[in-house]
């Protein structure tokens, strides 16, 4: 927009604002009696309008101000136009509405007289706009009449010839279920998890027993380490407390020892039922077990040499391997304990700083505190004065809402009045075509309640005469499926012997794979028995000493934790 276009909009705009209040009573009349169908969307649009004929209309003159309402909707125009120049409205109503707003004299000489003055010109351009409205014609755009082209088709190639269609799938017969006690845990696992649960117990029982001795006199270690001597076969020196935890260690371990030794019996002699998909499988691993350790043997017999030397020192430097790694897990054990109790010092170190800040804070909150109560009391006595103001101007506003009130429950009334006239039209109406409908119903059930024969013999030994190959009769239907079930009848007898023979043969290779495993199963036990009492004889009878990292770490530990408590003391 340029200036002077730019300058025309802020003012209507800031005009719109300002007397909202009486440019809404003569729209909202508007929207009452003569827009009831207006959209409320175009609300604003009837504001603007209003304030140009009212305060701008012998500033931009009548030329500028037709311009405008020509370039909007006719019909809408020529309707707000002559609702607002209505010579009768202008002096009653709209008068008295905007004399409770402002001066009653102020509103004739400034709004009022200079309508009136306009009003014959204004009527010329309401009759234009209706005799436009009158005269209006529709133009039909004549368009050109399409001109048919022929289509560049491709040229269709060959059809080749279809493939012949493919044989049906045969249909699986139906699967019988899975049976539910596969998804049951067995029973032998409740009974080892009673056995562990035993052991656990009795582990408990041991160590409250040890923890009593412990407890029972702090300063005499004489108890303890007799018998931390004979269990672990070393002497203990009674003055140093952190060879304890090498004595409750060594008698841990031997406890546990003993009670994993106890149950081995037990759990060696629990049966446990197989399927059938377990005992092939257990057959076929013992049979590849078996086919290696032929295989093995012609190699040896071949000169093959033997590698139970290498395995057997690959086993020792493992074990070597796995010591320094226990070793140097302990180690950084040690190490997060020392880490944890340094921490602990540095948060005791962090309290106390905290505390000083704190108390330093309360006091700047104490002063605020008091400067924010001044100044809340003073602020509401400047708003008890502000209130005092605001109630003398409310008295003379509530006039004029009592007058409005009035005004809007006459509306209503009118309103309410045309609204039952239109219902009581309309239930005359539903009322004469309900009473139609009836009679159409009772002329319809009368016509279908007359007799009609509709009974029809059938004759079940004649065809149906439709001409089609095939064709027979029910007789012959009935005769022909009774065949057919004794066919699958006997069909499925066959099938079922066959069945039979089939699941005798499974169960007798069932049977001899079980002997095949039990077999197997006594070798290994033999075997594992042996090697178990090789192992019990080659066991080395005393524990290898702890590191010296570890001792050290143990003893930096026991300083910081001294010092911790003697800190938490001081706090």
């Amino acid at each position: 927009l340029n200036v002077t276009e730019e300058k025309f909009v802020l003012d209507t705009l800031a005009g719109c604002t300002e007397y909202k209040s009486i440019l809404d009573v003569v729209v909202n009349a508007f929207y009452v009696q003569d827009g009831r169908y207006c959209p409320i969307s175009e609300r604003n649009l009837y504001i603007v309008i209003c304030y140009l004929a009212t305060f701008q209309l012998e500033e931009m003159g009548l030329q500028h101000f037709s311009r405008i309402v020509k370039s909007l909707d006719t019909a809408k125009m020529q309707q707000f136009l002559r609702f607002f120049f209505n010579e009768l409205y202008l002096n009653t109503w709209i008068k008295d509405e905007w004399s409770h707003f402002y001066d009653s004299v102020y509103v004739k000489e400034n709004w009022i007289d200079p309508l009136l003055r306009w009003q014959p010109k204004v009527q010329q351009l309401i009759e234009k706009l209706t005799d436009k409205l009158s005269n209006r014609t529709t133009t039909v755009k004549t368009s050109r009449v399409t001109q048919p082209k022929e289509f560049n088709l491709t040229v269709p190639k060959p059809r080749a010839i279809p493939p012949p269609s493919p044989a049906p799938l045969p249909v699986l017969p139906k699967r019988q279920p899975v049976p539910p006690s596969i998804y049951k845990p067995p029973k032998e696992r409740k009974q080892l998890e009673e056995i562990k649960t035993k052991n656990i117990q009795k582990a408990k029982v041991s160590i409250r027993s040890l923890t009593r001795v412990c407890k029972g006199d702090p300063f005499s270690l004489n108890a303890l380490t007799v018998q931390g001597t004979i269990l672990t076969g070393r002497e203990i020196d009674p003055f140093l407390p952190q060879y304890l935890e090498v004595v409750w260690e060594s008698v841990l371990t031997r406890y546990f020892e003993v009670l994993t030794q106890q149950p081995q019996d037990l759990i060696d002699n629990i049966p446990i039922k197989l399927n059938t998909a377990a005992i092939l499988r257990e057959g076929a691993l013992y049979q590849r077990k078996l086919e290696e350790e032929l295989k093995r043997i012609e190699n040896l017999q071949q000169g093959a040499g033997d590698l139970s030397e290498f395995l057997e020192w690959q086993k020792q430097m493992r074990g070597k391997d796995l010591e320094e790694q226990l070793a140097e897990i302990e180690c950084r054990r040690l190490q997060g304990k020392l880490s944890y109790e340094e921490a602990v010092l540095a948060h005791q170190n962090v309290i106390q700083e905290n505390k000083k800040k704190a108390d330093l804070l309360r006091e700047e909150k104490a002063e605020l505190m008091h400067l924010y109560e001044e100044k809340r009391l003073q602020e509401q006595k400047e708003m008890k004065e502000l209130v005092e103001q605001v109630m003398e101007g409310h008295k003379n506003v509530k006039q004029v809402k009592a007058k409005i009130q009035e005004y809007k429950q006459q509306i209503v009334q009118q309103v309410c009045e045309e609204s039952e006239e239109l219902l009581r039209q309309a239930l005359e109406e539903k009322e004469d075509k309900d009473r139609k409908r009836y009679e159409l119903i009772q002329q319809i059930r009368a016509i279908e309640s007359t007799p009609s024969m509709r009974q029809k013999f059938v004759d079940l030994t004649e065809t149906g005469g439709h001409g089609l190959f095939g064709e027979m009769s029910i007789v012959e239907l009935r005769e022909r499926l009774a065949l057919l079930k004794e066919a699958q009848k006997a069909a499925e007898e066959e099938k079922r012997d066959q069945i039979i023979h089939e699941k005798q043969a499974k169960e007798q290779l069932i049977l001899d794979k079980l002997d095949q495993i039990s077999q197997f199963r006594a070798e290994l036990g033999r075997a594992a028995a042996l090697k178990k009492e090789e192992k019990k004889k080659s066991q080395p009878g005393e524990r290898p000493m702890k590191d010296e990292r570890i001792l050290n770490l143990q003893k930096k530990i026991v300083e910081k934790t001294m010092e911790r408590k003697k800190q938490a003391g001081l706090l």
